[in-house]
């Protein structure tokens, strides 16, 4: 595994445990550096760094607390707080 790609890892626990104690800022710093990690090595971020980031605000999903998620046809829709949409498929 790559250096990149182990402080992508890093940089998604990072995030995840910002978001969970509150500090929303701290958390959104950590996304948009993941980003600029992953764009900067040509990689793409990991499925679940993808899922749970807002691709409009840049902030870490919690679902229940700042994203509503709900199902529809085949479809997981997860909606931020900033009013934004990401619709992934699921299989039953």
């Amino acid at each position: 595994m790559s250096v990149a790609a182990e402080r992508l890892e890093r940089l998604h626990e990072l995030a995840r445990s910002a978001a969970a104690a509150g500090d929303d800022e701290r958390a959104r710093y950590y996304v948009r550096l993941a980003r600029r990690v992953a764009e900067r090595n040509r990689l793409s971020l990991p499925e679940k760094f993808r899922r749970f980031t807002c691709d409009d605000c840049d902030r870490y999903l919690r679902p229940g607390s700042n994203a509503r998620v709900r199902l529809q046809d085949g479809t997981v829709v997860v909606t931020c707080d900033c009013g934004a949409h990401a619709r992934y498929p699921y299989e039953e």
